[in-house]
């Protein structure tokens, strides 16, 4: 067995470090160096592929997993102190509810093994149902909860013992559009309390309306880590559709910007995303379009987008995007 890892010197407001962590299962680093900062009250989106690592990269910083090598610190202490533990909220994606129970006897159980009084969870418990949606919900069995109640009941357990850092695997993934506003409120509602939140999703739209940064992991590794504005290194996408995109016209727009798609597969019509390094450079677009006698039909530049920069990140080579911290 691993021995476990060392802990990182841990700096002044930050409720997660890792350096060089690793995992390995029989010869294969699920986990290969992963190294990022997550601050006090941050939210933050832990994005990839699957098969990325994220999933044992959590169980690592809940010390449910020993890590094979490297770093961790988790509220400035050791994953496996129960002390650390116990000011840790968690949601995994496939959560095994005791389905014979309540709702209310469900947070009983698990208040009580987080530590909680029972003084405590009277009235902490019908607060985080009434805060999760299940307001008046609490008596009914969870055998007869709909797959979205079960999401949110699992949520209020996250945050029942008001913890410091909550981690949330797929929170939304059952809910509909209502439920995941819902929880984006939450999130929202914890960060203003000063907690931390350590948010994995597959719903990019999700994570970049809540983030206040991302970390983009492959094959066990951290890409690159930051703001938006940080990782897109003040980029300005831009949309542009004319009636063929001609080798000429293609290399005018290479010296403006990057080229980062085409679509050539319509007859009459090419459309294309094109990177700029400022909103300056759009009227050069226009005129080199015009120069090269091609019919401009659309002209959008557009606010950066964590879709554009995971599909640069994770489908190009790594390293390739513009900006942001790499790791």
């Amino acid at each position: 067995m691993s021995a476990p890892p060392e802990t990182v010197a841990g700096a002044p407001g930050n409720v997660i470090e890792t350096r060089e962590l690793r995992k390995v299962y029989r010869d294969r680093a699920v986990v290969d160096g992963l190294t990022l900062t997550v601050g006090a009250g941050e939210v933050f989106g832990f994005l990839g592929p699957n098969g990325a690592g994220k999933s044992t990269t959590v169980k690592m910083l809940l010390g449910l997993v020993i890590p094979s090598g490297g770093e961790a610190r988790v509220l400035c202490g050791s994953p496996a102190d129960p002390a650390v533990r116990a000011r840790l909220g968690f949601l995994p994606e496939q959560f095994r509810f005791q389905l014979w129970m309540t709702a209310e006897e469900f947070l009983n159980f698990h208040g009580q093994l987080a530590g909680m009084k029972s003084n405590e969870l009277r009235t902490r418990v019908p607060q985080v149902l009434e805060e999760v949606g299940l307001g008046g919900r609490g008596g009914e069995q969870l055998s007869g909860y709909s797959k979205g109640m079960l999401q949110r009941c699992g949520l209020a357990g996250a945050i029942l013992a008001r913890p410091q850092l909550v981690f949330l695997d797929e929170p939304t993934s059952a809910l509909d559009p209502i439920g995941r506003v819902e929880v984006r409120e939450i999130i929202e509602r914890l960060k203003g309390e000063g907690v931390a939140v350590f948010l994995n999703s597959h719903l990019l739209s999700e994570v970049e309306q809540v983030c206040d940064r991302v970390a983009f992991v492959k094959a066990g590794r951290v890409l690159q880590q930051g703001s938006m504005r940080e990782l897109m290194g003040g980029v300005i996408p831009v949309s542009v559709r004319v009636d063929r995109l001609t080798s000429e016209l293609r290399a005018a727009l290479q010296g403006i910007g990057e080229i980062h798609r085409e679509d050539t597969n319509t007859p009459g019509r090419a459309d294309l995303d094109l990177w700029l390094q400022s909103e300056a450079q759009v009227p050069a677009v226009a005129a080199a379009i015009h120069a090269a006698g091609a019919q401009l039909y659309a002209l959008t530049p557009r606010r950066p987008d964590l879709e554009s920069l995971f599909l640069e990140l994770i489908e190009g080579p790594a390293g390739h995007a513009h900006g942001g911290h790499h790791a």
